[in-house]
C-alpha cells in the first residue's frame, strides 16, 4: 500500500533503538525523508546510515529533548535542509528505575521529587518542547501529523509507576486538547498507548528478544495478560507498532484525530 509519504519530512524522537528505529526505517521505506532524534549521536548516525544503506533519506537529529533551545535547533536545521516538519512521532520515553532487590519498581511513597522530575521532564516536557517547535511550521503548511507514543499505564493507571502513569496521562489529555485546537489547520493529533515491548536494545530479562516463553518464567507469565500473547507466543514487537505509526502520518487517516489507539495485545480493551 502506497501511503503517500513521499517527499514528507518525519522527525522521530528516541529513533536510536528499538521502537523508534524500528518508526524511523518504515517510514523511511514509505518515501518519507527521516531525521532520527536521539540523545547519543552515535545512535542517531547508525539508524541514519541503516536507512540509506537501504536507499532511503535519514539524517541524524542529536538533541536532549528535555532542553527546548536544543529542541528549536534541531527542528530549525532539518527545515533549513529539507523544509517544515511534516510528520512528528514523539517515541522518546523514559521508565521508572527497578530497585536492585527483586528487580521491582517502587511504591510513590518510596520515591522522590527527582525521580519524579526524571520521568515528567522527558515524557511530559520532551513532547511538549517538539509540539511547540513543530507546529507553526506545520500552521503554514496548513497540515501535519503528530503521533505521541504513551503506555497503557497513562489509560489505566498502574502499581509501582504512579509518576509515570501520570506522565502517559497527560501525553494523552495534552494531544487530545491539540487536536481540538489545530483540526482547523488540518493537523492531526493522535497517541498509540503501548504494553510491554520486546527489543534489542533490551540485553536481558523477559523482554529480551532471546527470551522465549520456555526459556524464561517471567515471560510466560506475562504472556498471560495480554490476550493476543497467549496465541502467539510473544510480546509485541517494534514492527506491530510502526505500521499503525506509518498509516496515522498518512492522507489514510485524515478523518482521524484525537485518539488513543492500543497496540498491547488487548491489555486494555478501550
Amino acid at each position: 500500500m502506497d501511503l503517500g509519504l513521499k517527499g514528507k519530512v518525519a522527525l522521530v524522537t528516541g529513533g536510536g533503538q528499538g521502537v523508534g528505529r524500528r518508526i524511523c526505517i518504515e517510514l523511511a521505506a514509505e518515501g518519507a525523508c527521516v531525521y532520527v532524534n536521539d540523545l547519543f549521536g552515535e545512535r542517531a548516525e547508525g539508524v541514519a546510515e541503516e536507512i540509506r544503506s537501504m536507499g532511503g533519506e535519514a539524517y541524524a537529529a542529536a538533541a536532549d529533548i528535555t532542553d527546548p533551545e536544543q529542541v528549536k535547533r534541531m527542528v530549525d536545521a532539518a527545515a533549513a535542509r529539507s523544509g517544515a516538519v511534516d510528520i512528528l512521532v514523539n517515541n522518546a520515553g523514559i521508565i521508572p528505575e527497578r530497585r536492585e532487590k527483586g528487580g521491582l519498581t517502587p511504591y510513590f511513597t518510596e520515591t522522590t521529587p527527582n525521580d519524579w522530575k526524571k520521568i515528567i521532564d522527558l515524557n511530559v516536557y520532551g513532547m511538549m518542547h517538539c509540539c511547540s517547535a513543530v507546529l507553526p511550521g506545520m500552521q503554514k503548511k496548513k497540515g501535519g501529523k503528530i503521533i505521541s507514543i504513551m503506555s497503557e499505564a497513562g489509560r489505566l493507571g498502574e502499581a509501582r509507576m504512579a509518576a509515570y502513569s501520570g506522565a502517559k496521562a497527560a501525553m494523552l489529555g495534552f494531544s487530545k486538547a491539540l487536536a481540538r485546537e489545530h483540526g482547523r489547520d488540518r493537523i492531526n493529533v493522535n497517541v498509540i498507548a503501548l504494553g510491554a515491548v520486546s527489543h534489542e536494545g533490551i540485553k536481558s530479562g523477559p523482554l529480551s528478544t532471546a527470551a522465549t516463553p520456555e526459556t524464561d518464567e517471567r515471560l510466560a507469565k506475562m504472556l498471560g495478560v495480554y490476550p493476543i500473547a497467549r496465541g502467539l507466543g510473544r510480546l509485541c514487537r517494534p514492527d506491530d507498532i510502526s505500521g499503525m505509526v506509518a498509516f496515522l502520518a498518512s492522507d489514510r487517516a485524515a478523518y482521524i484525530t484525537g485518539q488513543s489507539i492500543g497496540i498491547s495485545g488487548g491489555f486494555a480493551m478501550i
